[in-house]
């Protein structure tokens, strides 16, 4: 065969295993050889053949059809409800425009060096979640498996939330809204306003009789609700489409799914900002209190939100990414996705308190509108002084200004009997202080503001598809994070483990849409994600720096990316980032402690939220939560640790991993006249010539469970091929 051939074929007839030693020692008279050379691999069903790079033999793992479509898939996962309904109550809760600083100070610390290392394990390695961990260090495959139960209990009840908002989204086309005004109550003798939203709000009632149909407790189940039943089965019937042909249906969903959203988001911007009282908002969101800044709960705070708002851990950005060609430059990915979710939080932020300067200047109105008629009664009743208001006030069409400097002269000349009069300050900041998050932002909050707009049904349809994109573009990186790795792992079919897992989710999900639901969703929200996935990634930090190795991983990205990474991922994988994960996975569990476990109840009778301790079974629900999704990591360990699992028998480590390529291993090994196999060292066996040689993976040794060094391959054996001339090598 000619000396200059890109590839070299050859037939196995005794195959010579050389150990892992020999293979470091001659890695680099190898390098450019290897990068040309074939690998073929004969099993009794099927041949495989690896061809170099660049040749039109297409992979069999699925690949994105355009970068275009991957980064909107990891955008799509990555920008989720959270950006717009937990950042801007972050940001307002936190110092206002002073919280960024933090945030942006995190993100470069651990959100964009933790989401580099999991997109490039991803694209090395190029299997889901279990593949990875499992091939990085088979003790540490309890990592992908923990990713997968949480992605598992995550998506439990993410998927409840887009069947809310598809309720919403259906009932928003009427006018006027339902949640437009209180409902009113016949009897036989009189209508009156119904009690409990008379003493709440129309949009308030609204969600907590009319959507929830909400029970007192979490122990008074209540049944199911039947309208939000069906938009649950609805919802995952939406996910169980689009996701059961992987990434090639959900790829192409994601350009609308992960697109719409800006559309809306820009829509909602300029209307907002020619509302009446959005500046007012938008000033208020951005004014720095630098005080608030230098408490240590805005930090931890700031980067949990960093640590979610990236889907870190979840298992998602390593199945997207694993889709990608080798020499894919993912450290521009990592950066890019990282910036735009934050520009996304900023401008949702920009968006929420326009609209909520908006709704706190109506309410601002009401509330002089109100008080000035107070103010009339009790001048006519001779409880106040017409000497005392001012000569240019006039009532009758007074503003907020005029209000405040009479409030302030009545509250200085009558300040002993002035809490009697029952008036009260009318401030704008005082109800643009009055923080909400989650769905009290979405279904309460924002809805409310919606009604006074014109044309309300138009943007109420708007804002609520915006919320059900949001929340498929999580979804299916969720649901990715759990179908890849398991597809990856046990080769079954994408489409019935598509199917079977959605089903299983919805059954399961029934305990969402009971009347209690929206108390188990609080649960599984506190309780099922923070401290597993922080710990997960802290393990996987540790898999890649400590045990792969950094010097490794380092040669990795820049054979991959065809340049050297900055130094700065350096240290901040070494020492910044697993220092600050720690510190937050500390000030995670003292928070947890501090905070007496429980939710906020809604009462029927006084038509508030009265917060209650949970139930001693609530108690170990939450437990079990939290135990569940990170034992995986300790059983896994010991079970490769006493060798519990034979690795020969066609299990989990007899899948070979080459430069992108899955080549599985023969599971009957007894006809191999290796060396290994046979007891003989390898000083026993001759020295293979180092030219175009064949790669593949031991099988069946329980000693190789951490990634040895080498640049193209962990645990790679080379076998050559005797008889061949030296001149064809």
């Amino acid at each position: 065969m000619p000396k200059n051939s890109k590839v070299v074929k050859r037939e196995l007839d005794d195959e010579v295993i050389e150990s892992v030693k020999d293979l470091l020692s001659n890695e680099d008279s190898s390098d450019d050889a290897f990068k040309k050379s074939e690998l073929m691999v004969d099993d009794q069903e099927e041949k495989d053949v690896d061809v170099e790079e660049g040749s039109d033999v297409e992979d069999e793992r699925p690949a994105w059809n355009s970068k275009l479509q991957y980064i909107l898939a990891q955008v799509g996962f990555s920008v989720g409800l959270g950006n717009v309904w937990r950042f801007p109550y972050l940001c307002q809760k936190n110092g206002g425009g002073a919280y960024l600083v933090p945030y942006l100070i995190l993100l470069l610390i651990i959100g964009i060096p933790l989401f580099f290392l999991e997109l490039a394990v991803g694209q090395r390695i190029r299997r889901g979640s279990i593949g990875v961990w499992n091939y990085i260090s088979p003790k540490l495959g309890g990592i992908g498996f923990a990713s997968c139960v949480v992605c598992f209990f995550v998506a439990l009840y993410y998927n409840v939330i887009i069947g809310w908002s598809l309720f919403y989204f259906s009932q928003s086309f009427q006018h006027p809204l339902p949640w437009d005004q209180c409902p009113l109550v016949k009897n036989a003798s009189h209508t009156f306003v119904e009690p409990e939203c008379e003493k709440s709000s129309a949009t308030t009632y609204y969600w907590y009789r009319e959507a929830l149909n909400i029970s007192s407790s979490l122990s008074e189940s209540g049944g199911l609700n039947w309208k939000m039943t069906i938009c649950l089965l609805a919802a995952w019937v939406m996910v169980c489409l689009a996701m059961i042909k992987g990434i090639q249906s959900s790829g192409k969903i994601m350009y609308f799914s992960s697109l719409f959203p800006y559309v809306v988001l820009l829509c909602f911007l300029i209307r907002g900002l020619l509302l009446n009282g959005s500046v007012d908002g938008i000033r208020h969101m951005f004014t720095p209190k630098l005080e608030i800044m230098l408490e240590p709960k805005v930090w931890r705070e700031a980067a949990t939100q960093v640590f979610f708002a990236l889907g870190l851990g979840f298992g998602g950005v390593i199945a997207f990414s694993s889709y990608n060609k080798r020499d894919n430059n993912c450290h521009f990915d990592a950066v890019l996705v990282s910036f735009i979710n934050f520009f996304t939080s900023v401008l949702a932020t920009l968006v929420v308190f326009a609209v909520l300067g908006f709704k706190a200047n109506i309410i601002n109105e009401k509330c002089v509108t109100q008080n000035s008629e107070k103010i009339l009664k009790l001048l006519k009743m001779g409880n106040l002084s017409q000497d005392m208001i001012p000569h240019h006030i006039n009532f009758s069409s007074i503003t907020a200004e005029d209000y405040n400097l009479v409030y302030d002269i009545i509250q200085k000349v009558k300040e002993e009997q002035f809490d009697s009069l029952g008036l009260k300050s009318c401030q704008i900041e005082d109800e643009l202080d009055k923080a909400v998050q989650g769905t009290g932002l979405a279904f309460i909050a924002f809805t409310e503001a919606m009604t006074h707009f014109p044309a309300s049904p138009f943007w109420s349809v708007m804002f609520f598809l915006m919320l059900v994109n949001l929340g498929l573009g999580s979804m299916f990186g969720t649901i990715e994070g759990i179908i890849t790795p398991i597809v990856d792992t046990f080769k079954v079919r994408k489409e019935i483990l598509t199917v079977i897992c959605c089903l299983v989710a919805f059954f399961i999900g029934l305990i969402f849409v009971q009347r209690s639901g929206n108390y188990f969703v609080t649960m599984f929200d506190d309780y099922s994600a923070t401290l597993p996935l922080l710990i997960v990634v802290i393990l996987e930090n540790i898999a890649v720096i400590r045990i792969y190795g950094i010097d490794k991983f380092m040669e990795d990205l820049k054979d991959m990316l065809g340049f050297s990474p900055s130094q700065y991922y350096y240290y901040m994988w070494k020492y910044v980032s697993p220092f600050v994960l720690l510190c937050l996975l500390v000030a995670s569990i003292v928070q947890m402690g501090l905070s007496p476990p429980g939710y906020n109840a809604w009462i029927e009778d006084t038509a508030m939220e009265e917060f209650h301790s949970y139930p001693t079974w609530g108690m170990i629900v939450c437990i079990s939560l939290m135990v569940l999704a990170i034992l995986p990591v300790p059983i896994v360990f010991m079970v490769r640790r006493c060798n519990l699992i034979d690795d020969s028998s066609g299990s989990l480590a007899s899948v070979s991993y080459k430069r992108g390529r899955i080549i599985k291993e023969p599971v009957n090994m007894e006809g191999d006249n290796t060396s290994l196999i046979h007891g003989k060292s390898p000083s026993e066996v001759p020295s293979p010539n180092f030219g175009k040689n064949i790669y593949r993976k031991q099988t069946g040794s329980p000693t190789l469970d951490t990634a040895p060094n080498g640049r193209y391959g962990i645990g790679y054996l080379m076998a050559d091929m005797p008889d061949m001339p030296e001149s064809d090598l």
